[in-house]
């Protein structure tokens, strides 16, 4: 006899679930429900070797070996995602009919589709390795920003993540994010748009929600939040999903530690934010916001006010 009542605390938790089951609706357990996370992992990492072989590959790799290694790695890392998908479509439409070979083919056409889209992944990547290397006078290689910089990880896993989110597989996207997201410290929702060149440096805290568009050759440090400023609901109270709401930042923007950009706002063609601002509004292009500037401009607002009371 167990000294913890084992028997009895699986029966309430069998309780448990029986009844969280029932609430949501989910009765069918004939196969399991949700993609594998610990799966997803292994994909993931081994995309990660198959992407950056010498780099991000077995230690014991060499340059003969590259292609043998990156086709075998691929074949087992697509197979093993494309086992996922199904698992996410067919939780997502369970209930609707759809015959089994047809959602099959779907997760097979999507994983298809990701797999071609590698090679130019790969260039994209390339260009945010770049970015870091130029960006930063500490790294002192190429090799040394792509093994060790948390920025390029977040980018890596990104970058994969939204190909998925493009593919109308959302889950699959969002546990790639996460992933990256615990071992970094950086949140990108795999929906943000990032185009090529992108830089976050030291990276801990940084937060770019799903609908932010970011332009080519932009620079992040940590702690920057590029977020919505509201969350209207319906009528039913419920927040309403799916519309623009995170900041559209231009190219070549630098946006420095601790800034806060919050709502569907434009940060101009080469705006410089400084570090620790609040902002809410439009800033035009080529414009530099900082703590001084932002109480420059509410002074004069308040002046303004103040006059234009006093006229009346």
């Amino acid at each position: 006899m167990s000294t913890y009542n084992i028997s009895e605390i699986v029966q309430q938790l069998r309780q448990v679930r029986d009844q969280w089951r029932e609430q949501q609706n989910r009765t069918d357990q004939s196969h399991r429900e949700f993609p594998s996370r610990d799966a997803i992992a292994h994909a993931v990492d081994a995309l990660k070797g198959a992407l950056y072989p010498l780099r991000l590959g077995p230690p014991d790799l060499r340059h003969a070996g590259e292609d043998f290694y990156v086709g075998h790695t691929l074949d087992t890392a697509l197979q093993a995602l494309q086992t996922q998908a199904l698992t996410e479509l067919q939780y997502r439409q369970r209930g609707e009919g759809q015959p089994a070979h047809e959602i099959a083919a779907q997760a097979q056409q999507a994983v298809l589709t990701f797999a071609r889209n590698l090679p130019s992944l790969r260039r994209l990547l390339d260009t945010d390795v770049l970015a870091a290397f130029q960006g930063d006078p500490a790294a002192r290689s190429v090799d040394e920003v792509v093994l060790s910089y948390p920025g390029v990880l977040a980018l890596i896993h990104h970058r994969i993540a939204h190909v998925f989110y493009q593919l109308q597989l959302p889950l699959l996207a969002r546990i790639i994010s996460e992933l990256a997201h615990g071992q970094t410290g950086i949140d990108i929702h795999p929906g943000a748009q990032i185009d090529a060149g992108f830089f976050i440096d030291h990276g801990t805290g940084v937060v770019i929600g799903e609908t932010t568009v970011i332009g080519r050759n932009v620079r992040l440090y940590q702690a920057v939040t590029l977020g919505a400023k509201r969350f209207p609901k319906d009528a039913q109270g419920h927040l309403q999903k799916g519309w623009a709401r995170h900041p559209i930042v231009q190219d070549d923007v630098v946006i420095y530690a601790g800034a806060t950009i919050l709502g569907r706002v434009t940060i101009g063609q080469g705006a410089v934010i400084g570090g620790n601002v609040w902002v809410t509004d439009d800033v035009p292009a080529g414009a530099h916001v900082s703590q001084a500037s932002l109480q420059q401009a509410h002074h004069v607002a308040h002046v303004q006010t103040a006059t234009a009371h006093a006229v009346v």
